[in-house]
């Protein structure tokens, strides 16, 4: 979890703006904040009797929203975080909801109370709470609406319309998801058929209970099974059995087991892909199946496929990733349709991602940081009196940054792109750099670049770069997608700081750089960090060839897999289809970020407009050599 640094954020505060400051550098911890911060967690384990406790001593207590919703919640879940039907907290959430109707909190607690009036099959309130749920971000809220929709005779085949622009990705699916397949099934509106494909999807994802839950038992359920285990072993096998299934079953089958040897970058992948499209059941395969397909087509050159793998996506997966446009223009590019491929490109040219700017780039445009739009004084001052702004402030000065994020981001919904420009300026002259980033990301016609890709820290980070030649706006590319400019960031995995550096990795790096006094405690201090992590990228860099992506991919994931994922190729691959490729979600997007960010930080910081087709360069395959670094 990413914790925030108060201090810091004080300290800034006295520098840049003394009169703003008073709310964060006179904040202290009081027994109450400490109180509050115990009941937050009580209320997270859902504990009924030590939420009732705590909240009764926090009676006088400044966000008594946030009180009393910590009271009411567990009583609305069991200790595993299943919902209860039988509460009887109904007229403490009515209460409550009209009490703090309009907050953030409110939305919230109405997402709670939902997902109760779901399991409960009280299709009456649900159907009159449901419309004023602003965020409408539950899956599972989503799938008890569809529930009251049938329940209330609505068309099947409508229903089920709907419900397959929701039924994505089976993590999701919770209780309510799992009782809507079966349902829409016996109503005629989703046929055998889509239900074991979807109960498919849940098996490939490890959720076999759910899988048969959704579409009873699966006919080439040991094959899904036996792929994700072994999917070249399967390849070899299915080749010889596949005659003994029928067509779907075959189809499903190729497609299942295309998914798991692209993810092992087995050529392999394209041939099992091109069985599957010869079968068609298209509309059967998972929406990871669908997305490797393009992929392993990708991967193999295979335009074709390419192109018939995207027409053939269900059209939520294809318009959630803007990455399906940008390889359609190319496949269609690769066929001479060049006109229909620009009309491909520019549907994404003007949108500042990774897979924009490779669009701009095939339209001949440079990848420059829009023109700035300036915001006065008056416009930052007015930000500064906004309720979820001040609130946001006391809790990432208590290192609740989870309550923060939720409070700021509410203020920002129906924002003008003026607006967030105002609250982004105002979070960096409170140095809250993430909240300036992730606010000035969201305006769509008139931008601050400045803003969106901001340098703090460049007194320390620029001589530190400068020494071991490392290209400064690559390593503020990397530092804003893996802290957000969050001092004290720390993840999951034990990586700490602005670069997120490993404890073994900065032992590591500073006995190579002759850091002899460096212990791990030193890792927080900011200087450290970052010499620690400028090394550590330039040593994987010169590893890798200085090849950005190779190098990028290693920052995140280890020098060994990107040189292994370097290996499995069988001829040069272009840099785009590489990151794409890589078979760790978060490692490819982690690598497409860094470099989209690093172009926008070479023309924000140096006025530069590189192309970032040219950076990602050609990868060729090579015989991977075990590496040192960690």
């Amino acid at each position: 979890m990413l914790v925030s640094a108060p201090s810091f954020a004080i300290e800034k505060a006295k520098k840049t703006s003394p009169s703003k400051e008073s709310r964060i550098s006179v904040f202290e911890m009081t027994d109450s904040d400490r109180a509050f911060i115990e009941l937050r967690e009580a209320a997270k384990k859902n504990d009924v009797v030590r939420t009732q406790s705590l909240a009764a001593s926090l009676s006088i207590y400044p966000y008594d929203d946030y009180v009393a919703y910590f009271r009411i919640k567990p009583q609305l879940f069991d200790s595993a975080g299943g919902v209860r039907a039988d509460t009887s907290a109904d007229s403490q959430v009515m209460g409550f909801l009209n009490q703090y109707q309009g907050t953030a909190l409110a939305d919230r607690m109405r997402n709670d109370w939902l997902l109760v009036l779901g399991k409960r099959k009280d299709w009456s309130r649900f159907d009159m709470e449901y419309p004023k749920f602003v965020l409408d971000d539950d899956t599972q809220v989503k799938c008890y609406s569809l529930q009251s929709k049938l329940a209330q005779g609505e068309n099947a085949t409508k229903v089920a319309i709907d419900a397959k622009t929701i039924l994505l990705d089976p993590r999701y699916f919770g209780q309510a998801c799992q009782e809507l397949i079966p349902a829409l099934v016996a109503a005629g509106g989703m046929s055998p058929s889509e239900a074991k494909a979807l109960g498919r999807a849940a098996s490939e994802m490890g959720f076999d209970t759910m899988s048969r839950r959704l579409g009873g038992e699966d006919p080439i359920a040991d094959i899904v099974k036996s792929a994700k285990a072994d999917p070249v072993k399967t390849f070899k096998e299915f080749s010889q059995n596949a005659p003994r299934y029928s067509k779907e079953n075959q189809a499903a089958a190729w497609g299942v087991i295309g998914q798991f040897l692209a993810k092992k970058l087995d050529p392999n992948a394209d041939d099992a892909y091109r069985l599957q499209q010869g079968l068609g059941y298209n509309d059967l395969l998972s929406t990871e199946s669908q997305e490797w397909k393009v992929r392993a087509g990708l991967r193999a050159k295979d335009w074709a496929l390419v192109k018939n793998a995207i027409e053939d996506m269900n059209p939520a997966v294809r318009s959630k990733d803007p990455a399906w446009t940008y390889w359609y223009g190319r496949a269609l590019k690769a066929e001479g349709r060049n006109e229909k491929a620009r009309e491909s490109f520019e549907l994404i040219a003007e949108q500042y991602h990774f897979y924009g700017q490779l669009a701009r780039e095939e339209l001949g445009r440079p990848n420059t940081a829009p023109a700035r739009t300036k915001v006065s004084d008056a416009d930052i001052d007015s930000a500064a009196t906004r309720k979820g702004f001040i609130r946001g402030e006391r809790f990432y000065a208590m290192n609740l940054r989870f309550e923060g994020n939720r409070e700021w981001n509410w203020e920002l919904r129906n924002m003008s792109d003026k607006q967030l420009l105002a609250a982004a300026e105002y979070a960096k002259r409170i140095a809250l750099y993430d909240r300036v980033v992730n606010t000035a990301d969201r305006t769509k016609q008139e931008h601050d670049f400045g803003l969106r890709y901001p340098t703090p820290f460049r007194e320390e980070l620029s001589p530190i770069a400068k020494q071991i030649d490392l290209n400064l706006a690559w390593a503020y590319g990397l530092i804003r997608q893996e802290s957000r400019f969050i001092m004290n960031a720390s993840s999951s995995v034990g990586a700490s700081g602005l670069m997120q550096v490993m404890p073994n990795t900065a032992k590591y790096v500073a006995k190579k750089i002759g850091m002899t006094s460096y212990t791990n405690e030193k890792l927080s201090d900011t200087n450290t960090n970052l010499t620690l992590g400028s090394n550590y990228l330039n040593m994987v860099l010169v590893d890798l060839d200085g090849s950005w992506v190779l190098a990028s991919a290693a920052y995140n994931a280890g020098p060994s897999r990107s040189k292994l994922w370097r290996e499995k190729l069988t001829s040069p691959t272009e840099g785009a289809i590489f990151a794409e490729t890589i078979p760790f979600n978060e490692t490819r997007t982690y690598v497409k970020n860094v470099l989209a960010n690093a172009t926008y930080y070479s023309s924000v910081m140096n006025g530069q407009t590189p192309s970032l087709k040219q950076r990602l360069g050609v990868i060729a395959p090579k015989t991977a050599v075990a590496s040192e670094l960690p």
